[in-house]
């Protein structure tokens, strides 16, 4: 096998390797989230309270996106990659204190490394790519971006799996470090393998070019930012307690479900490119991400209306909601294809980063929404403001540049 490894190039070795290590940290991720979910809501926090705890781990992964763009293109994308897996280790070992020490503001700081280490990996392997896929090679470039993507949200499904069964295995404290120590194993991997210059920009980067100055990527990320805010305002904390107090689910239910429900949706991911057209010889533009997006706003719609008039629960959330992933999915992957082929070269970071600064501040918005919106309100209305955010990304999406249809070099 290692043979085998060693005959292949090295930008797809080099693919690979930030592949897996993108793949380790997405399981704890996931896992992670689960884990805290359950617990504390288990411990008797309330929805809001529950949001809470995640709220640094949102706020943080909004300027760890801006400026770690900035250090990747400076430092190079191992050096952020690798800092983040620290990060990421030094978070679970700071949950794994007793339980009278586990209050809310330790649990933020610790979700607040968590967030600045889980945006600094995602920017990295994201920002990676572009530098081994040459330009001329769109299909390639986002068959390659499509593959990442979509394993990567199959991963953190298995992660939301692996959350509830270690919970109700061998406990909050043993899962946070078992996990702990498995990602150890991939720092020092990552130490040994990665490219020490991977990403690094050959001119000078100021601190000032941290906002983007392209037109395609600032509307591309406030299409992006209202795309996310409208996933979380249901998914992070509203539907998980709505399905185990109103449906009476217990902790490994739920997370076997939202394990489905994410693994299905980076199973879809994965095929991206041949639902939108690659197979005929085209890569997709800003026409068909204003048309994905309006697709889910009316499926949006129809399973908020259901929820709210009581027309078959079960059905209307369990199978509503996989229609909604399997669409969502489709659009998360079109925009990152989208970014990483509006970036420009030197310095891919810098506007990959900027992506995510409104990537992060959709699911910070939203993830505060689902805690409070659905104490206040209910599901259902969680699910009409997810409506109202989708038809805000397909009116904005009506500026993203078209282009003509253009030939996949694969």
């Amino acid at each position: 096998m290692l043979a085998a490894f060693s005959n292949l190039s090295k930008d797809v070795r080099q693919y690979m390797l930030v592949t897996f290590n993108y793949w380790n940290f997405t399981v704890t991720d996931g896992a992670l989230r689960m884990l805290v979910v359950l617990h504390f809501h288990q411990l008797g926090y309330t929805p809001l309270e529950i949001a809470s705890l995640f709220l640094f781990y949102e706020f943080f992964g909004v300027v760890t996106n801006l400026i770690g763009g900035w250090l990747g293109a400076k430092l190079g994308l191992n050096r952020t990659m690798n800092v983040g897996l620290g990060m990421q280790v030094i978070a679970l070992v700071m949950l794994a204190v007793p339980s009278a020490y586990l209050t809310v503001p330790w649990v933020m700081l610790a979700q607040a490394l968590s967030g600045i280490a889980k945006d600094l990996n995602k920017m990295s392997a994201k920002s990676a790519i572009k530098t081994l896929v040459p330009n001329e090679r769109q299909g390639a470039l986002y068959k390659w971006v499509a593959i990442l993507t979509g394993s990567k949200n199959a991963l953190k499904g298995a992660g939301f799996f692996v959350g509830g069964v270690l919970l109700t295995t061998i406990g909050f404290k043993g899962a946070v470090l078992a996990m702990a120590a498995v990602l150890v194993l991939v720092l020092m991997l990552s130490l040994w393998a990665l490219d020490k210059d991977m990403g690094k920009a050959k001119k000078a980067v100021k601190f000032s070019h941290i906002f983007s100055k392209s037109s395609s990527v600032n509307i591309l990320s406030a299409a992006r930012m209202f795309l996310f805010g409208a996933r979380d305002v249901w998914f992070v904390v509203a539907l998980p307690i709505y399905l185990g107090q109103v449906f009476g689910w217990d902790h490994a239910a739920v997370g076997g479900f939202l394990a489905l429900w994410v693994i299905g949706y980076g199973f879809v991911q994965g095929m991206a490119p041949r639902l939108t057209g690659k197979s005929k010889g085209v890569v997709p533009d800003g026409r068909a991400a204003m048309a994905w997006a309006g697709l889910l706003a009316v499926i949006t719609a129809a399973v908020a209306f259901g929820i709210q008039t009581g027309w078959q629960p079960g059905l209307t959330i369990v199978g509503g909601l996989l229609i909604f992933g399997a669409v969502f999915a489709v659009n998360s992957s079109l925009h990152s294809y989208l970014i990483v082929s509006y970036a420009k070269d030197d310095g891919v970071s810098l506007d990959v980063g900027f992506y995510y600064m409104a990537n992060a501040m959709g699911r910070l918005i939203g993830t505060v929404l689902s805690g409070w919106l659905y104490q206040i309100a209910g599901l259902a209305t969680c699910l009409w403001v997810s409506f109202a955010f989708l038809a805000a990304t397909t009116l904005i999406s009506l500026w993203l540049p078209a282009h003509p249809k253009a030939q996949v070099a694969n």
